[in-house]
């Protein structure tokens, strides 16, 4: 079996290795200041409380939010969760909830799961085969009125990059609360929830160089939820559990970096996920590259080789090459994805979907050997038939 640091890493998307300088805040905050952050008794407390507060701060100055709005999740999926079933479970009749088709399951589910006990109507968004949201249509149905919209900031399957702050427009306009799933923009893309008409934003660490397990949700001043977790009244009463302090110094961490590097960051990934783009198309003729090409997120590469099965290509590469065939939410089950139906792809597109994810620790090198590997991988396949 190869050992995982043997093989080119380009799952970004899946998650992200953490960033060192991130490592060892996580570890001090593991084995040295190792407090609770609810001891008010001692020192270790004290200092536990405080970087919490720091952390708060770090986030908070990235998005433009205020640090008495972050709420600390393990998170984005429990952070969709509590903003869904407790705002749902304020209302005193069946709600309804404006959904983007092309969401994260974590989303879609949770709606789901409402509407199966009949407490939600659905409403379905339209989105073409960029995977764009139809912003015409949007503003028809919000016109009707709803409890809840729900719309990411970026795709976490074809990257297409949404326009939140027209969608926060809308949204606002027509007094609709805005759920926004930023998890893939965060660290990645500028947003601003103060400004934007965002009522709550979602975010997980371990997209953006922070360790697994720690997460946050943005709640707009004013707005109160129904907590979904009791015991301790932690957070204002919103979230209650202890809280995981080193997760949290490591999420407020890489915040600040972000902040510093997503710049130059993302501009050196945007360089090199063109040159992948470019290698694979010039020895595959029929490559088609997916998603909206002009508003994408810089790591992002989804691509589709017709009439051979993304599952032949991963089969080859696996060893050398950690790429996907498409996003790792749905407990490693194996089905079309939803977001290439939603985008009305045809079923060979949709058959031959690879995505593949480039971050910050990525290597010129690497993009020079993956391309390689797939071309390979592609012509070997291709002298079966």
């Amino acid at each position: 079996m190869t050992t995982p640091e043997k093989i080119i890493y380009l799952d970004y998307h899946s998650t992200t290795p953490v960033d060192l300088r991130v490592a060892e805040k996580v570890m001090y905050y593991m084995t040295t200041n190792f407090g609770n952050a609810s001891s008010v008794d001692h020192s270790y407390g004290d200092a536990a409380a405080q970087a919490v507060k720091q952390a708060r701060q770090q986030i908070a100055h990235l998005i433009n939010a205020s640090p008495k709005e972050i709420i600390f999740t393990s998170g984005a999926t429990e952070s969709i969760n509590l903003v869904i079933q407790g705002h749902i479970s304020q209302q005193n009749s069946r709600a309804k909830i404006i959904v983007s088709p092309v969401e994260h399951k974590a989303v879609l589910d949770t709606c789901k799961a409402l509407a199966k006990k009949e407490l939600v109507e659905i409403i379905w968004l339209k989105v073409n085969q960029q995977a764009q949201i139809d912003l015409e249509y949007l503003e028809k149905v919000c016109s009707g009125g709803a409890s809840l919209l729900c719309v990411m900031a970026a795709n976490n399957e074809v990257g297409t990059i949404y326009p939140i702050e027209k969608i926060g427009a809308i949204a606002s306009s027509h007094h609709i609360p805005f759920l926004c799933d930023a998890s893939q923009a965060v660290g990645k893309i500028p947003l601003n929830f103060h400004d934007w008409g965002i009522t709550y934003l979602a975010i997980s660490g371990h997209k953006l160089y922070a360790p697994k397990g720690v997460g946050a949700l943005v709640v707009k001043q004013s707005y109160h939820l129904q907590p979904i977790i009791y015991g301790g009244g932690h957070q204002q009463g919103l979230r209650s559990g202890t809280l995981n302090v080193p997760g949290i110094v490591g999420l407020g961490e890489a915040c600040e970096l972000r902040q510093l590097e997503m710049s130059a960051d993302e501009s050196a990934i945007a360089i090199l996920r063109d040159q992948l783009q470019n290698l694979l198309q010039s020895q595959i003729p029929d490559l088609v590259v997916n998603g909206d090409l002009n508003h994408r997120l810089s790591g992002n590469l989804h691509i589709s080789i017709p009439d051979i099965p993304n599952s032949a290509i991963i089969a080859r590469v696996r060893h050398q090459l950690a790429i996907s065939g498409g996003a790792a939410c749905s407990s490693g089950a194996i089905a079309p994805s939803h977001v290439l139906q939603a985008m009305n792809l045809s079923e060979n597109i949709i058959e031959g979907a690879l995505r593949i994810g480039i971050g910050k620790f990525t290597t010129t090198e690497e993009i020079e050997t993956a391309s390689s590997i797939i071309i390979s991988a592609v012509n070997k396949i291709h002298q079966l038939f």
